[in-house]
């Protein structure tokens, strides 16, 4: 429902018929031009709705409060009415009269008659609030910043949490009893008519720089200050992932990319395909004459806003304010509500331009459970528009965060706002509760739970998640590692670990060093650093995990024989180079000898002799890569880095050689190129695609062809083909494509019931194309290897043919607001043996 003033009851009526403005008339056409104005101010009134009286004949005023209605009578009565004041009834006695009408402003409340939007048939065709959106969206590109040449900003950013809804049970439990001065520190102001508990708070004053041509663009922190949760949290993953959570909204785009999602703007090209419109009043905002419009989804289910939009009705149709939320029948997890607040300003009267920015978030498993209140306030000053700025502006980059931290004194002077003293109380509070034993203990069973390492100072043991696994030919196998912390030193880290396979009886190791050329640690971005690292260990061939550790027990269920395994004893020395515009380059040295395992036979194909079995082969390479991923956040967990999603390339370009002369069995180069993008095509979710194509010269037997990602596991691996073996396909050279798209509830929501549940539909396509020539193949080169078999000598590993293999899976997320279960479909290379060609995976993933 919304709720409009009774008297203005017509111009609703005008919204869903016709409209007729004075710019589309022809002067010598019969009617009547008139215009409507203020009985007090003068001013005229844009978007009053005249009508004949009696008839459906009905038009609005422009924004300069002209009309025109075709008329033959020789008198008309003319209906005029208008949100916030009186109807008016006129008679008029000619057709070619130019009238002035004036309304006097009502004193009746809007809230008088209160009116259900479904019981009027809305239409865009003839709607004067779809034509005055239209001319929003056609005015966009000159009211939009990146229409100025050049501009320049200080901005301050503010970002909290804090729990809310808090029950009286649950602040007086006594296991709390130690922590309870948290309670303390109460804020009412947040929300109206309930206290919540801050425990965080970030703070960011940085300059802004924009220059046009050639497009560029610069921001320059110059000074942080957040809670830290060091030992537990990494401060710049948490700045990552709340810069990639709260991302700066421009309303003048197509897409907004708000909470991890795409959402459509009320002013998109599109947004009157997907978004209803009503005009509802004029208001007066700092002098600012504005027209009001509601706008809401059309299905209340698609990623879309609902709220208002302010117009400015000077003729530039610029957007002075916007007020919107999200309908909470969209698929949002964790989110019970959303308040966006948005005000422009017109500096230096060149163009408006984003003033001050205020998004608050309520997050919570249910509607009236406890849940964490989040919000960002962001103030934008001391504009420069215009003012020509130099290359060097934009070649500069920020500072890391533990440089630009400052003193409180410098804080209270060049804060665009003063902290109340909830907020200035969140560093201290958060500080002593840091202290309590009790939260130490909490912090440390998250850590492990998550990070699966447990610290005891200067060293820490982990993975834990590996210390137990199994496969065929090992049997149970048990693990135990860990490595140095940053608190033993930040320049040098160890690691190491030692495991036991009780079917194989043969123990593993690994110990290496690696050594930080800058004062951080080897952790943080950006890295420049030297490993050296030297194991017996094993590998399955062709298996190459995503974010997953290997040997871990979650992967030790498998389908079919998994009874291929190489043992390896590797020499390996890396050099890594990362730059703040995140391009890097690693060198490194691998000596690798390599014996076969279960079923794998190093067996050349005339092997009738036993001259021609051999027990291992040397691998020796150098190897250098290349990599460039513009824009690129991710948070530093305690494995590997998780990447945080954005429009971004990631592109890699990496070169292996391995020769003779350095002590490696065969002659080869190696090139592989892989880019990885995510696409957003709007409300219907994202598409992540990664292609790849690799070449290889030389004469190599298979051990050293590319062994294709396979994955025999019931966890669902993105960037493996689910349905295909270890070490089942071959091949010299290749191309690939991987595409998978989320419709994030696009098609679910729109299914009564179904949607209740909150699920995502997914979809993938995978197709793999490429051959093997006749140097690498052993069915023309008996010095080759011959390719692996079964134990009734049927062949189980094969060369590509001129058919690329294909699969295909259709997927179900956000089952209990973290499970993805896929359906995955082989279509290809079916007669091989002992091949599953549909499979059940599940994988968990979390979003918001």
């Amino acid at each position: 429902m919304f709720y409009i003033n009774k008297c203005c009851f017509l111009v609703l009526i005008c919204f869903c018929i016709a409209n007729i403005t004075v710019k589309g008339q022809n002067a010598n056409k019969a009617g009547i031009i008139g215009i409507v104005i203020d009985a007090e101010t003068d001013y005229p009134i844009p978007l009053a709705g005249v009508a004949i009286d009696g008839t459906t004949k009905i038009t609005c005023t422009d924004s300069q409060g002209k009309f025109f209605l075709a008329t033959t009578g020789l008198s008309t009565i003319l209906r005029v009415s208008c949100i916030g004041y009186e109807t008016k009834i006129v008679t008029i006695y000619s057709t070619s009269s130019v009238v002035k009408i004036k309304l006097s402003p009502s004193s009746t409340s809007l809230n008088e008659i209160v009116i259900e939007a479904h019981k009027i048939k809305y239409r865009n065709k003839n709607n004067p609030a779809v034509s005055f959106i239209d001319s929003v969206v056609a005015h966009k590109g000159r009211n939009r910043n990146e229409n100025f040449d050049f501009l320049q900003y200080e901005k301050y950013e503010k970002v909290q949490f804090a729990l809310s809804n808090i029950s009286a049970e649950l602040k007086q439990k006594k296991s709390l009893k130690k922590i309870r001065f948290v309670f303390d520190n109460v804020d009412t102001t947040k929300q109206p008519g309930q206290e919540v508990i801050p425990f965080y708070i970030k703070e960011t004053l940085s300059d802004f720089y924009y220059r046009k041509s050639p497009k560029s663009t610069n921001e320059i922190v110059k000074a942080d200050k957040m809670v830290s949760f060091n030992g537990y949290l990494n401060n710049d993953g948490v700045t990552a992932y709340l810069n990639y959570l709260y991302q700066d909204i421009n309303i003048y785009d197509n897409n907004v990319s708000f909470l991890t999602n795409q959402f459509l703007s009320p002013i998109s090209n599109s947004s009157p395909i997907f978004y209803r419109y009503y005009l509802t009043d004029t208001v007066d905002i700092e002098e600012t004459k504005c027209a009001k419009l509601f706008f809401a989804p059309r299905n209340k289910t698609d990623m879309l806003f609902q709220g208002y939009l302010f117009i400015t009705l000077d003729g530039d149709y610029a957007v002075k304010k916007i007020e919107m939320e999200v309908n909470k029948n969209i698929n949002l997890n964790w989110v019970k509500n959303v308040k966006i607040v948005q005000d422009f300003d017109n500096i230096q009267k060149q163009g408006w331009i984003l003033s001050n920015d205020e998004l608050s978030v309520n997050f919570g498993i249910n509607q009236n459970g406890l849940g964490i209140f989040g919000q960002r306030s962001v103030l934008y000053k001391k504009h420069h528009i215009n003012e020509p700025l130099t290359d060097n502006v934009f070649k500069t980059t920020s500072p890391r965060i533990e440089k630009v931290q400052k003193s409180d004194a410098y804080w209270e002077q060049n804060r665009l706002v003063q902290l109340s003293k909830t907020e200035k109380d969140i560093y201290t509070t958060m500080d002593s509760l840091q202290h309590i034993p009790a939260f130490k203990r909490t912090m440390n069973i998250i850590r492990i739970a998550f990070a699966s390492f447990h610290d005891f100072g200067n060293f820490e043991i982990g993975p834990i998640s590996t210390f137990y696994s199994y496969n065929q030919v090992e049997g149970s196998k048990l693990k135990f590692g860990g490595r140095t912390t940053t608190k033993f030193s930040k320049k040098i880290n160890f690691d190491g670990h030692l495991a036991f396979g009780f079917k194989d009886e043969k123990f593993k190791y690994n110990i290496g060093t690696t050594y930080s050329f800058t004062p951080n640690s080897i952790y943080d971005f950006p890295v420049k650093s030297l490993r050296v690292n030297y194991q017996v260990n094993t590998e399955i061939p062709g298996q190459e995990l995503y974010f997953m550790q290997e040997g871990s027990a979650l992967m030790s269920l498998k389908r079919g024989l998994d009874d291929k395994l190489f043992y390896n004893k590797s020499f390996k020395i890396d050099y890594l180079n990362e730059f703040e515009n995140h391009f890097s380059f690693s060198l490194g040295y691998n000596y690798t000898r390599q014996s076969q395992g279960g079923s794998i036979n190093f067996n050349k194909v005339n092997y009738l002799s036993t001259d021609n079995s051999i027990p291992y082969i040397n691998i020796s390479e150098v190897n250098m890569s290349i990599r460039y991923a513009p824009h690129e956040q991710f948070y530093q967990g305690k494995l590997y880095r998780e990447p945080v999603p954005n429009k971004y390339p990631i592109i890699q370009l990496k070169y292996t050689n391995g020769s003779k002369i350095i002590g490696n069995d065969y002659n080869y180069n190696r090139f592989k190129l892989s880019i990885y993008k995510r696409f957003y095509p709007s409300i219907i979710g994202y598409t992540s695609v990664i292609w790849e194509v690799e070449k290889t010269f030389g004469k190599v037997p298979f051990p050293l062809l590319n062994i294709h990602n396979a994955n025999q596991t019931y966890v669902y691996q993105p960037t493996a083909y689910n349905q295909m073996n270890f070490l089942e396909f071959v091949s010299d050279k290749f191309t690939s494509l991987n595409v998978d798209h989320c419709f994030n509830g696009f098609i679910f929501n729109k299914i009564p019931l179904i949607k209740k549940l909150a699920l995502r539909e997914m979809v993938t396509f995978k197709v793999l194309y490429g051959g093997l020539s006749k140097s690498n193949n052993p069915e023309y080169q008996a010095d080759l290897f011959k390719f692996p078999t079964d134990k009734n000598n049927n062949p189980t590993t094969f060369a590509l043919g001129n058919t690329p293999y294909v699969e295909v899976g259709v997927g179900i997320s956000n089952i209990f607001k973290f499970i993805r279960i896929d359906f995955v479909k082989r279509l290809t290379y079916l007669d091989n043996p002992d091949v599953s060609d549909f499979g059940v995976l599940m994988m968990f993933k979390f979003d918001i």
